[in-house]
């Protein structure tokens, strides 16, 4: 008897979709993160109920209105995936940032009172962590390095407030930089998947077809280009996630200089006064050509080494300046240490 025809993901045909099968492994540890936050406002007259519940309008245009200041509870949604067994969940940072109360819904319906292990706004990362009695589900992280354009994508997550929804796309395209979608306040290289992403899918997973999460589900596009989602690679919030568990933060490498695209390179548009690359000895105009050894071409591409380098770590860069070649060792340190100054 000859085998059966197997479908995408190793599955005989006509037994059951790759989809399916790829949900059962990680849906149970896909959850729904309810959380309650205080407010005091100074009124908010003539501003509709709904505009007020919605995030992006409370981001971007805050609470118009005057008046006594008064104390309102909001309440928020969105997603997480379980990814150790000892009750760590990974959800984005503004799910849960501002938050005094958290509260963890698994899909099968028991709601665990949640509490926010350590959170970072600079790739819009959290860690939650909640107890429990009973065994919890654990779905199994991937490789998101090997995440290639046209493989299946499949978001879980609860938009809207739709429990356990899943949509299917593909993976559009890798390393989107946050700054180049107009995000400038994270330090982000995004997947790109045409899978819905929805208000409420926040912090949920990207799957692939093994059911392995490859990535973090973050935003979605509005206006032109709608529909398109991103999520953050689960390597990047692998290696977050593991700081936030031990030291309650995440630690970012900064080197204080504001680079802008060439042709060659990337050129010097200003430097932090005493900061790293001030006092390796660049200086504005100059065309930085390579980083650790590597042809820089972006921006995007000198954050990255500086972040591999790591914080007190020497970064090597040859620049240009004047049609000499110099060499300069950068000692990058913590965004937190180079931003107070």
């Amino acid at each position: 008897m000859s085998a059966p025809a197997l479908a995408q993901g190793g599955l005989p045909l006509g037994r059951s979709s790759f989809v399916a099968d790829a949900v059962r492994r990680a849906g149970p540890a896909v959850v729904r993160i309810d959380t309650e936050r205080t407010v005091v406002s100074t009124g908010s007259r003539g501003v509709p109920q709904m505009l007020l519940m919605d995030p992006l309008f409370r981001q971007f245009f805050g609470v118009p209105g005057a008046g006594i200041p008064s104390q309102r509870t909001e309440r928020g949604q969105g997603t997480g995936v379980i990814f150790q067994p000892e009750g760590l969940i990974l959800t984005n940072a503004h799910v849960v940032d501002g938050s005094s109360r958290v509260t963890v819904v698994l899909v099968d319906g028991r709601s665990l009172e949640g509490s926010v292990v350590g959170s970072d706004p600079i790739t819009d990362l959290a860690v939650v962590r909640v107890s429990s009695n009973s065994p919890l589900p654990v779905a199994p992280l991937g490789n998101s390095d090997g995440v290639q354009v046209g493989d299946w994508a499949i978001a879980v997550g609860n938009p809207f407030g739709l429990d356990n929804t899943v949509t299917l796309g593909i993976i559009s395209s890798t390393n989107r930089n946050a700054s180049k979608l107009g995000i400038t306040d994270k330090r982000l290289d995004l997947i790109q998947t045409d899978a819905a992403i929805n208000p409420g899918n926040s912090g949920g997973p990207l799957l692939n077809a093994e059911g392995q999460v490859v990535g973090i589900n973050a935003m979605v596009r509005s206006g032109p280009g709608a529909g398109l989602g991103f999520s953050i690679p689960i390597n990047r919030a692998r290696n977050i996630a593991d700081q936030l568990v031990k030291n309650g933060r995440a630690s970012h490498a900064m080197v204080g200089l504001v680079l802008q695209t060439d042709p060659r390179g990337v050129r010097v548009a200003s430097l932090m006064p005493g900061g790293p690359a001030a006092r390796a000895g660049l200086q504005i105009g100059d065309l930085i050509t390579k980083a650790s050894g590597k042809q820089i071409k972006d921006p995007a591409q000198f954050l990255k080494a500086v972040e591999a380098t790591g914080v007190g770590q020497p970064l090597d860069v040859m620049a240009m300046r004047e049609g000499k070649i110099f060499n300069y060792s950068l000692i990058p340190v913590e965004m937190s240490q180079i931003i107070k100054r």
